[in-house]
């Protein structure tokens, strides 16, 4: 006979006839012949009509049951179906077996819970095994457990499954969740008086083992991981507590107790080299019987006898059990925590652990903090090869400091291709040098701008319409400014080689400017400096006070700092066009300066570089070291790199006021240093001796020369350097006629990405 239950299927066999009936809600019992009284409900069935095992709730949770099989062993059961009844009676003989088995059954109403048994296989047996007494009373029920072998098998499983679930995945390539099965991990024993069999045996009663057999499933995260056995989940009404099931372990008190529940039982090493001493096992019993600090004060005396390979052996056996990995145990918002502790190599490292910290090793948001503090602000999508299992996602940060960190290996070691050579100013001097994208600017005393392609070493346009030779120039996107000798300044549409402004007020060569966003500060010969509106080509402010040529000046939208033939350095308010500090201290000419909004540094002729503080005024730290004149330098966080005229490249903290390195030794460069730049650990500097040298920045060493003209020393001279984060481009020439003015472009940017 069979119902159907929740879109599922239940039987009920008699030696393999029956009948079927439709039952939604179903009910059941088991009622002896001629008797009204039912079977007393056993320990694990909910409250109510059901009859059915609090596992499978026909009422207020949906549930499901793969099959619902009822079997009597006995040929001589009778079935009485009376019409009109709800319910179905099954009449049992003295010394039959009836069997229940429950299979499948899944709360859906909850989420599945790690280590309990949802979800798997419950198998409930009934064997009336008890000799019927005369005096009505039942003989104590007998629960016979499973062989000792088995057990051990258990034991094992259980202690397996415990240490997979602490392990990582440890397959690479393989990113599809892992489930792991244990048979036989628990067992509750239930002795309990299933029904009265009929009139005439109404005072004898049965014993009834049940044998519950459950199979459980890890629970993983859609990050594929083992989720702590801690984790909470929500609890129905319905919900079958663990607790209710399994009796309470207690935590192991000896090693062995800690080596079973870890699973290692089967792992230990057992020496085989010959029988076990004689009164091995007396001395066992003696060693049990001490007190704690007893046996603490013999296993001392015991390691202090042992020689090195039986220490060895201990450690072997103990070590295990004590090894954790605590990461994958870890929620994995605390697990990535920890390593934003660890550098981008170390990183790199413990993705190849496992399955599992490769994927928090690949956390796009870890890799974004990482590139930011690297100085890297775009992430890179790459097409990857395919042989990269399928779902498995790249981050795209990490991509950005992989190819950042193959690039960075490109300008240390990698082969220096042959430049691009750009020509086009004849013998003129190239006095300024700018780089933006793809685009190059070049300035030269012979009065004219031209736009090269830095991908095709092409001259693009030249921009003409100084009368004077170009000294200064600023570059922003397609914007390029120019100051001239001719004491104007002129706007250009780099696209097009349009003349957008010609910006008139100085009374003198524009020797110096500096562009922030649509405003740039131009300094003069004439000892004044002017803000300029770009698109409007309009002058907003005139700032006075300095009494000799302005050299340089620095503008970050708020302040406006600058430097003159006069040894003042001065730091102004636009909008106010008044001068809040002058700083003095320098004892000669200022050539040099940097604003970080902060702090200012300024070089000057008196061989010193001095720190201030711009809202005090104060000087912070005079840097000493250098014997001419510092001609450049550039500032980035507290870390500040200086050239000067005499051959060497310092490195300084602003903070601090210490020097760091001293870029010099047998490969310095041999004449003075006319330009530099520097990245997150790399030093490019150019010399009047025709060669860039390459610096690292972290240790002071030199690395190599990637550009040696052979002019060098005679009379080869690289006049400026500029440097992206793929590309160093040299502006080169000669002031006797030995090396032609020209452009040579460097590029060390990968050709293999996929």
């Amino acid at each position: 006979m069979s119902w159907p239950i929740r879109g599922q299927h239940a039987t009920v066999s008699n030696n393999g006839s029956g009948s079927e009936k439709d039952a939604s809600s179903f009910l059941f019992h088991l009622k002896t012949k001629g008797s009204g009284s039912e079977m007393k409900q056993d320990p694990l069935t909910r409250e109510g009509d059901t009859g059915m095992p609090c596992c499978s709730s026909t009422t207020t949770h949906t549930s499901s049951l793969s099959s619902i099989s009822i079997s009597s062993s006995s040929s001589s059961v009778e079935e009485r179906s009376k019409e009109g009844s709800e319910e179905e009676e099954f009449i049992g003989r003295e010394g039959e077996v009836v069997s229940v088995s429950i299979v499948t059954v899944a709360e859906e109403s909850c989420p599945l819970e790690p280590f309990v048994p949802v979800g798997g296989h419950v198998e409930v047996t009934a064997n009336e095994s008890a000799a019927w007494g005369g005096d009505g009373q039942s003989k104590a029920s007998q629960s016979t457990q499973t062989e000792e072998p088995r057990e051990k098998e258990e034991e094992r499983d259980v202690g397996k499954e415990e240490s997979d679930c602490s392990g990582l995945l440890d397959d690479e390539e393989d990113g599809e969740e892992v489930e792991e099965e244990e048979a036989g991990g628990n067992q509750v024993f239930v002795s309990e008086t299933t029904a009265l069999m009929s009139d005439t045996l109404s005072h004898r009663t049965s014993s009834a083992l049940f044998n519950i057999k459950m199979k459980r499933k890890l629970d993983h995260g859609p990050d594929i991981r083992p989720f702590h056995s801690g984790k909470k989940h929500c609890k129905g009404p319905d919900y079958l507590s663990p607790s209710s099931l399994v009796p309470f372990q207690t935590t192991p008190t000896t090693f062995g107790d800690l080596r079973a529940a870890n699973g290692h039982s089967a792992q230990r090493r057992r020496i085989t080299s010959g029988p076990p001493p004689s009164g091995l096992q007396d001395w066992l019993h003696v060693f049990q019987a001490w007190s704690g600090p007893e046996r603490l004060l013999a296993l001392d005396e015991l390691i202090d006898t042992c020689e090195s390979n039986q220490v060895k052996h201990m450690m072997q056996v103990i070590e295990p059990q004590f090894q954790r990995d605590f990461i994958s145990l870890l929620p994995k918002e605390l697990a990535l925590y920890v390593l934003t502790f660890l550098e981008p190599r170390d990183l790199m490292r413990a993705a190849q652990a496992c399955s599992y910290w490769r994927i928090l090793a690949e956390d796009n948001l870890l890799w974004r903090e990482k590139c930011r503090e690297d100085g890297i602000e775009e992430p890179l999508v790459v097409k990857r090869r395919q042989t990269l299992r399928p779902g498995f996602l790249l981050s795209p940060w990490k991509s950005a400091y992989v190819r950042q960190h193959r690039i960075e290996t490109n300008w240390r070691t990698g082969d220096i291709t042959t430049p691009k050579v750009l020509k086009g100013h004849d013998d003129h001097v190239i006095t300024c040098l700018q780089f933006c994208g793809d685009l190059i600017v070049s300035g030269s005393d012979d009065n004219t701008l031209k736009v090269w392609s830095a991908l095709t070493g092409k001259c693009l346009r030249t921009l003409v319409g100084h009368t004077g030779g170009v000294w200064s120039s600023q570059m922003d996107g397609n914007i390029v400014i120019s100051g001239s000798t001719d004491r104007t300044l002129k706007v250009w549409d780099a696209e097009s080689g349009e003349c957008v402004h010609t910006l008139y007020g100085h009374t003198s060569t524009v020797r110096c400017m500096h562009l922030h966003n649509k405003q740039v500060v131009s300094g003069s010969r004439d000892a004044t400096l002017r803000l300029w509106d770009v698109e409007s080509g309009e002058c907003l402010h005139v700032l006075t006070g300095h009494v000799a040529a302005v050299r340089c000046v620095q503008y970050d939208g708020r302040r406006v700092v600058s430097g003159g033939y006069d040894f003042m350095v001065k730091v102004w308010d636009p909008q106010t066009e008044t001068c809040l500090h002058t700083l003095q201290g320098h004892t000669n000419r200022v050539y040099s300066l940097q604003f970080d909004g902060a702090y200012v540094v300024s070089g000057s002729l008196d061989t010193s570089i001095r720190v201030w503080d711009v809202e005090t005024g104060g000087c912070v730290h005079t840097l000493t070291g250098h014997q001419s004149l510092t001609s450049g330098m550039e500032l980035k966080n507290n870390i500040l790199v200086s050239g000067n005229a005499d051959s060497t490249v310092r490195v300084w903290d602003i903070r601090s006021g210490q020097c760091l390195h001293t870029l010099q030794g047998p490969h310095k460069h041999q004449s003075a240093v006319t330009c530099l730049q520097f990245s997150r650990s790399l030093v490019m500097s150019s010399s009047d001796d025709g060669t860039v040298k390459l610096w690292s920045l972290v240790t002071g060493e030199w690395l190599r020369d990637l550009v040696a003209l052979q002019s060098g020393g005679s009379g080869g001279v690289v006049w400026r350097i500029r440097v992206s984060n793929t590309r160093l481009v040299a502006a080169v020439g000669s002031r006797n006629g030995t090396e032609e003015t020209k452009l040579m472009v460097l590029d060390f940017d990968l050709t293999d990405i996929e």
